[in-house]
């Protein structure tokens, strides 16, 4: 018995020390992040009123992306674990699995499937490229491209360790529009490295860039959506985000991305990213502070130069205009939280509204009271080539 008193006592100071040390790591000291919305240009009134709903979901959409054509493309979040379809095309209003159900889940050994799918863009060859954080980097990492005319799968990266390993959150990407270079966000929100990913699609060599640097690192600001702070398992791990909004201009040229706790979007020269030559101190230096911006999870970009940027905290929408100037566009009172965003025809921006601070660590049950979930568009007047 005096045995068992001390093995009793010895596990609980080691779950002590543990839950200590998450407590250190995940549940630090925070700060508000700073209000910096202006007067909207829509109200309201007006931006409800001009929200259009596209799809009505049972479960949580994360991205969206459209096609040139119209087709609507999404994945279910992963935070809502979804069961059946993760990787889905909009017909007749009804989510249909993408590109067929044999890739919603595990198949033969070493053949592809859809594990956790989150991030999803279109290039300009009308292929869909998906990216697959494979559970936090526990399971398989993969990058996915599709063609949208066959739904033939016309290209599979399976990250190593090395790029994407235990801990790492491949969680959003940026494509070229020749689909040459693929940009992906690495929020590493468990191992604590966050960095950009190049991938170069013809050599098939995927590298890590600026990890750690201040301009993919997150700051202590607690994550708000609608004033509810995300506080989980009360209060242990309160959710800062590192870099997670990631989207290249529409010539190719820069790269923008910015951490969802900090109030800094930055961009850098694609060119610059993808060079070997370019030692990690150099292309340090050559990380431009561009804009400060809201808490933001999806971001897009139009040919004439702006940068848009969904606005978690206030359920809207904002705007980085070329010269940096952050505009307010509009806040909603029907957006839980806009996470993805997609330009379609027609000067259409479609905002996957995901809920998440609905989604993460809550039972199954919860989630579906949030239940139906929704895609929007809204026309905003500008020209951007759809799929991003």
């Amino acid at each position: 018995m005096k045995w068992l008193g001390r093995g009793l006592l010895w596990f609980c100071l080691l779950l002590t020390l543990l839950l200590v040390g998450f407590k250190a790591r995940f549940g630090g000291a925070l700060k508000p992040f700073p209000d910096l919305r202006t007067p909207p240009i829509l109200s309201t009134e007006e931006a409800d009123r001009r929200l259009e709903v596209v799809a009505s979901l049972p479960e949580a959409p994360g991205n969206v992306a459209v096609s040139g054509n119209g087709r609507i493309f999404f994945t279910f979040h992963p935070e809502g674990r979804p069961e059946g379809t993760k990787v889905a095309e909009l017909v007749a209003g009804q989510p249909v699995a993408f590109p067929k159900a044999e890739l919603q889940s595990a198949g033969a050994a070493g053949q592809p499937f859809f594990d956790t799918p989150l991030g999803l863009r279109i290039d300009g060859q009308d292929r869909l490229w998906i990216i697959d954080h494979g559970f936090h980097g526990l399971r398989q990492p993969r990058l996915m491209a599709f063609d949208l005319k066959t739904g033939a799968l016309v290209h599979r990266h399976d990250f190593s360790p090395s790029v994407a390993g235990i801990g790492s959150f491949f969680q959003d990407l940026a494509v070229a529009a020749d689909g040459s270079f693929v940009y992906i966000a690495d929020a590493s929100i468990l191992s604590g490295r966050p960095a950009l990913v190049v991938y170069d699609v013809a050599r098939g060599v995927a590298v890590r860039r600026l990890e750690r640097h201040e301009s993919v690192s997150d700051e202590p600001y607690l994550v708000r959506a609608k004033g509810k702070p995300l506080r989980l398992l009360g209060g242990l791990f309160n959710v800062h985000v590192a870099v997670d909004s990631i989207a290249l201009d529409r010539r190719g040229e820069w790269l923008y991305f910015g951490p969802m706790a900090k109030d800094s979007l930055y961009r850098v020269r694609a060119s610059d990213l993808r060079s070997a030559s370019q030692g990690e101190v150099e292309l340090g230096t050559r990380v431009e502070r561009f804009a400060r911006k809201v808490q933001t999870d999806g971001i897009s970009t139009d040919s004439d130069g702006n940068v848009y940027l969904t606005d978690i905290e206030h359920g809207g929408l904002a705007r980085v205009s070329p010269d940096g100037t952050l505009q307010t566009l509009f806040h909603s009172s029907r957006i839980r939280w806009a996470d993805g965003l997609s330009f379609g025809p027609d000067g259409y921006l479609y905002i996957a509204d995901s809920n998440l601070g609905e989604l993460m660590m809550q039972s199954r049950g919860h989630m579906q009271k949030q239940a139906p979930y929704f895609l929007y568009r809204i026309r905003l007047g500008v020209v951007a080539p759809a799929g991003q």
